[in-house]
């Protein structure tokens, strides 16, 4: 079993740096102390991508990872996978999408479960995202599921989110109004070669202006192409160009997900269902009542 022993938490150290996330992933001995043991050299900023499905946040990640690659830049990407609630089990289908970048020696790419989590976010994903900042990596990409409302989650982990849309979905004033605008730092329209394209992007500015934030940019990208990648990558490089007036209310949201798994620690949610599956054969099955007996 892995312990923290002499684990060397540096960007060209792969293999520590996947022994460490392995450690904090699965609670494993020497997990507390590891991350309490956490230190950050270097400004290391985590740029959250999310967005609905099919959007096609994967193909433009991997666009993004090879023009930040070109320039110079050692890059960590944490690739979430949602987990099915029937099974618990993961697709981690990114690994197969992302092959293009997984010998290249300046990226590092770790796909994890959603483990349950309805925004796609859990705090292990903020634990292992501060295990890739100490290690020195200058940017930590982080994908996340895209499940509507629940993606604005993003906003308690990213120092810039950036939200991919695409121009035939046809409900950019849904994704505004399920708060979409609050945590984005630019909208992407990928798949900007279809039809409509130029439309959607004008309204989508048009709804920008109407709420007052005329500093928010608007790209279109053609991943598969490349088309667009270049400005994309250039905002992401200024990042430190961006005010950030959040950083309160980031720590807030991370703090909350740590206490809140240190409190759920102690639920096994198998054990939970196994738990129902057994209660649901009585006639008089009353859920909060099964909650009360078992779980207060």
């Amino acid at each position: 079993m892995p312990g923290i022993n002499n684990i060397n938490l540096n960007c060209t150290d792969f293999r520590s740096i996947a022994r460490a996330l392995t450690i904090v992933e699965n609670d494993l001995p020497g997990a507390d102390e590891l991350l309490k043991s956490l230190r950050f050299t270097k400004h290391t900023p985590i740029i959250g991508i999310t967005g609905p499905p099919g959007a096609g946040k994967s193909i433009l990640v991997n666009a993004l990872i090879e023009q930040l690659v070109n320039k110079g830049n050692r890059i960590a990407v944490l690739a979430i996978d949602p987990t099915s609630p029937f099974n618990f089990g993961s697709l981690l289908g990114d690994r197969i999408r992302m092959a293009p970048h997984f010998n290249h020696p300046n990226v590092f790419i770790r796909s994890l479960a959603t483990r349950g989590s309805l925004g796609g976010l859990s705090a292990k994903t903020i634990e292992m995202a501060d295990v890739l900042r100490a290690a020195g990596f200058d940017h930590v990409l982080i994908e996340t599921v895209g499940v509507g409302q629940s993606e604005i989650e993003i906003a308690g982990l990213a120092d810039v989110t950036l939200v991919v849309l695409v121009p035939e979905s046809g409900d950019e004033i849904q994704n505004i109004k399920s708060g979409l605008m609050e945590i984005a730092d630019a909208f992407i329209i990928n798949k900007a070669d279809r039809d409509d394209a130029d439309l959607f992007a004008n309204n989508l500015q048009k709804i920008i202006q109407q709420k007052g934030d005329t500093q928010l940019p608007v790209f279109k990208t053609t991943a598969t192409t490349g088309m667009g990648i270049n400005e994309v990558t250039d905002f992401i490089l200024n990042e430190k160009g961006i005010k950030n007036t959040r950083k309160e209310f980031l720590l807030t949201e991370k703090a909350y997900k740590l206490i809140q798994q240190k409190r759920m620690a102690d639920v096994d949610k198998k054990k939970l269902q196994q738990d129902i599956a057994k209660a649901l054969r009585s006639d008089d099955f009353n859920l909060y009542a099964f909650i009360a007996e078992n779980y207060s």
